[in-house]
């Protein structure tokens, strides 16, 4: 007697099993929507895109060039005290350190610091408390007293000529707060600080005010060409594939996907 009633038991499950799979199929669109797969892709646990994830939240920090803006929010003393800091550590810094190290052992300047690997150390050393010392003064101190934005905002569509020009203008004129233009008192007065402060541990023959001077015209002629570099930056990035494309003039997969789904999620930073 238990075996018909096991049967039916069995017909039974496997009606309703059979009627689930129909009501889900009709339940289906024809053709998951734009909206679903990239809300689909974006809620994968694929490790490959958590791992561009990472990268792109990586570039947003800005590990070369950290005063590279990504957007126009308010920009606080803390935002620029924090900016200072990732400045003084970013590659761009100390890979310019390196260099200015190499550079100043090749031609023996300061000759104070003498050759060999401990010259190079001093030397290194300098440019990396110099660049620290700027960004101290001007990045925090000075754009946050006088209200000025210490971030390099990136122009879309610039001829080489009209990026020169842009680049060798950022250097003296800047964004405010209220993102008017404005005189770049902390770019202007931070290096300089920078180098007066220098002077009390630089080695004797390469103080005074000519020396100063000297390292100060210097220093603007660098930041000229980093602002170069800056602009070129996003474009450098693409071609070489260094790393997933994350900036202000390129609109990212999410922000794409705003323009279409009525449900955005978190924001990019």
């Amino acid at each position: 007697m238990r075996r018909p009633a096991f049967i039916i038991a069995i017909c039974l499950l496997s009606r309703v099993g059979s009627f689930a799979q129909l009501s889900e199929t009709a339940t289906l669109p024809d053709a998951p929507s734009a909206c679903a797969q990239s809300q689909q892709k974006q809620q994968s646990p694929n490790p490959l895109h958590g791992g561009v994830e990472f990268v792109q939240l990586l570039e947003r920090k800005s590990l070369v060039f950290p005063d590279l803006a990504t957007g126009k929010q308010p920009f606080g003393s803390k935002d620029k005290l924090m900016l200072a800091v990732n400045n003084s550590v970013s590659l761009s810094t100390v890979g310019a350190a390196l260099f200015g190290a190499a550079y100043g052992q090749a031609i023996d300047s300061p000759e104070g610091y003498g050759q060999g690997g401990e010259g190079y150390a001093k030397r290194l050393g300098s440019g990396m408390a110099r660049a620290a010392s700027d960004n101290l003064f001007g990045t925090f101190l000075i754009a946050s007293v006088l209200h000025e934005d210490p971030r390099f905002y990136v122009k879309k569509d610039l001829s080489f000529s009209a990026a020169v020009k842009y680049s060798a203008a950022r250097v003296a004129i800047t964004r405010s707060d209220s993102g008017k233009r404005t005189v770049n008192f902390s770019g202007l007065l931070g290096p300089l600080a920078a180098e007066v402060l220098a002077n009390t541990y630089f080695p004797e023959g390469s103080r005074g005010f000519d020396s100063t001077a000297i390292r100060y015209a210097s220093d603007l002629g660098w930041k000229f060409g980093g602002n170069l570099l800056r602009q070129y930056w996003p474009k450098i990035n693409r071609k070489l594939r260094l790393l997933p494309s994350f900036d202000e003039s390129t609109p990212t997969s999410k922000e794409r996907q705003d323009e279409h789904c009525p449900h955005p999620d978190v924001s990019p930073a």
